[in-house]
């Protein structure tokens, strides 16, 4: 009998945030594949679990996949989770997931929820998500101004990512293209510590933003 690759969910700053049914397949399964080996065996420390981990990342190659289709096939149960959040969204688990499906093993998959930066965000926008637009992260170097002109555009609600040495270059870029009075809400370390919410025009969050640190989330209003 093939075995389960279980996409897990896994907090993306409080510990407190993992699910009871997180906890129960960390321990179930066989091994864990994690994007860093020692942010994944932190968290589980924490809980006194201990699995064996195996490396997964954006530059895995094709014989990694192989290597865990091989370990399904064997009957394995196999954990995936990425540093924080949910695997597949922005995140190289959704490659895998893409070549498991192609080999017939679609049905092997199962999702264990909890975590989403992306659907945190929007919960606490106060804008409409009955329809959004989710565009990741923004491209380092090509195609950047063509991607903020998409985001810029779109009608409906648009939430991204960013990175903390490209928040500001991402909103005076933003800047050039969106309608001055386009409410937005910036999260940064969403669930941490230094939690900080910035709401209001594309000029008030760059006045207000003191601390370029950390992880981002942005939200732009429908027009």
């Amino acid at each position: 009998m093939n075995g389960k690759l279980f996409i897990i969910a896994t907090p993306i700053g409080n510990l407190g945030d993992v699910t009871l049914r997180a906890l129960e397949t960390f321990k179930s399964v066989d091994l864990i594949l994690c994007e860093d080996t020692r942010v994944t065996k932190n968290m589980l420390d924490h809980y006194k679990i201990n699995k064996q981990l195996i490396s997964f990342h954006q530059h895995s190659e094709i014989a990694k996949f192989k290597e865990i289709e091989s370990l399904l096939l064997s009957g394995k149960n196999i954990g995936l989770v990425t540093d924080a959040g949910t695997p597949g969204i922005s995140d190289p688990g959704g490659l895998l997931i893409e070549y498991l499906i192609k080999k017939g093993l679609g049905d092997n998959v199962v999702a264990i929820p909890g975590v989403s930066a992306v659907v945190m965000a929007l919960s606490i926008s106060g804008f409409p998500t009955d329809r959004f637009m989710f565009m990741g992260f923004p491209p380092h170097k090509n195609k950047r101004q063509k991607y903020f002109k998409e985001v810029a555009e779109k009608e409906e609600t648009v939430v991204f990512y960013e990175s903390g040495h490209r928040i500001l270059k991402c909103l005076n870029e933003l800047k050039e293209l969106l309608d001055p009075k386009r409410q937005l809400v910036v999260c940064r370390e969403l669930t941490k510590k230094f939690e900080t919410i910035y709401r209001g025009t594309i000029d008030e969050i760059i006045e207000k933003m003191k601390d370029e640190r950390g992880e981002f989330v942005i939200i732009i209003n429908r027009k």
